[in-house]
């Protein structure tokens, strides 16, 4: 794409993004403890039934449903069933034994009374409430079945799924290599934190927001540090980024049109097939994507707003289709209501930085009235993103719109 050429829709930037990753990384095993954002490499088959066994659901006594046809009803103990330790007998006609919640239902016993409807002594127990034939029984296999698929291919572990896993008998699983995503800041007036600053420099920031996000979302981070602006710095981050076999190299900064803007020159010479360059957003115009090789080349704006809110709407997607989730390019946004007046938009996608509160029906989003690029103060107050089509008419406060939330990495 050409300086000359019109500025690629935010969506159509999305779809060539997603298609530079047209099949999930390789699959390794992970310890189930170890598996928490992991996406499954394959289907998930419970390899033992649960319950294993009829379990009780409540304290009380599991019995015969047929000797309640009189209440009272006395019934002879004969034993106990916990949780581990199951009644190693049988229940037959007048009997019942004891039991609490979790334990094995023992054979011949079709019901469990709980002891709030009974009274007891050390060798019987009398039933004061009848209860329907199998109640407070959880029935083996209630909950899965030996063989059945429950978590999917693609599946990204959070702690339901982990314990879904676990209760499937599954101590390992085959999950998707993390993508490696190398993360390379440009520009001489960037200082890490801490440092000396000179009278002409800022603290680099970009690279701890989207380090996180790319954490958060699976990804295998390599922080490469600061290139200065010559192509001899850049390209060696660009090789060290390839040395060490990242997935994607992003570049933060430079990537614009400047007389310092090197980063784009320096890729192209290392080998870099652009895929596209400038999109019609606010913030996040200099975007440019390519790939050298098999390394995807995600460039970022310098602005922090702009390069985090783009690693947002482009990094986080790529780092899920490259690990295989089938849902990496689903829909971001959600609804919601204005909580102010906007103005009419004009040619490019804008995401207006926002607070988010609850309201009567759906949230309320209110824009902070500075939208500047470089407000961290703004971006790290706000907890959604407003998105405005391009040529959106003027909007009033209590109107609909859509958000993207800024969830906490």
């Amino acid at each position: 794409m050409t300086a000359a050429s019109p500025l690629l829709p935010v969506a159509q930037a999305l779809v060539r993004v997603l298609a530079s990753a047209p099949q999930a990384l390789a699959a390794e095993s992970a310890p189930l403890a170890q598996a928490r954002g992991r996406t499954l490499a394959h289907d998930l088959a419970a390899l033992r039934t649960q319950p294993p066994f009829n379990a009780s659901a409540m304290d009380g006594y599991a019995l015969r449903a047929a000797d309640l046809a009189a209440l009272p009803a006395r019934l002879k103990l004969i034993g106990a069933s916990a949780a581990g330790h199951g009644f190693a007998g049988s229940v037959g006609p007048g009997e019942a034994v004891r039991i609490f919640t979790g334990a094995p239902v023992p054979p011949g016993a079709d019901t469990v009374i709980i002891q709030e409807n009974t009274t007891a002594s050390a060798d019987s127990v009398t039933i004061l409430q009848a209860e329907p034939l199998g109640r407070n029984i959880r029935s083996a296999g209630l909950d899965f079945s030996q063989g059945d698929v429950l978590l999917a291919r693609g599946t990204r572990l959070g702690p339901c799924e982990l314990a879904l896993a676990a209760a499937m008998n599954h101590a390992t699983l085959s999950v998707t290599r993390r993508p490696r995503i190398a993360l390379l800041a440009t520009g001489d007036e960037l200082a890490q934190p801490g440092e000396t600053l000179g009278p002409d420099q800022i603290v680099t920031s970009n690279t701890f927001a989207v380090g996180a996000y790319a954490q958060a979302a699976g990804a295998e981070v390599i922080d490469l540090g600061i290139a200065g602006d010559t192509f001899a710095a850049i390209e060696a981050g660009i090789r060290a980024a390839r040395d060490a076999g990242a997935d994607v190299l992003v570049t933060l900064g430079g990537a614009s049109v400047g007389d310092h803007d090197l980063v784009q020159t320096a890729l192209t010479k290392e080998g870099m097939e652009l895929g596209f360059w400038k999109i019609a957003m606010r913030p996040g115009k200099p975007l440019m994507h390519g790939r050298i090789g098999d390394m995807r080349i995600l460039g970022l704006p310098g602005n922090p707003v702009s390069a985090i809110v783009c690693g947002v709407l482009f990094l986080i997607p790529l780092i899920r289709a490259l690990a295989g989730d089938p849902q990496a390019g689903a829909d971001q946004t959600e609804a919601a209501v204005l909580g102010c007046d906007l103005p009419a938009n004009d040619t490019r996608e804008d995401y207006l930085r926002a607070t988010l509160w609850p309201g009567a029906g759906l949230p309320v989003a209110t824009p902070f009235g500075r939208q500047d690029s470089s407000m961290l103060r703004v971006l790290a107050s706000s907890h959604c993103l407003v998105v405005r089509e391009p040529h959106a008419p003027a909007a009033k406060a209590g109107e609909a719109c859509r958000i993207i939330r800024l969830a906490t990495p």
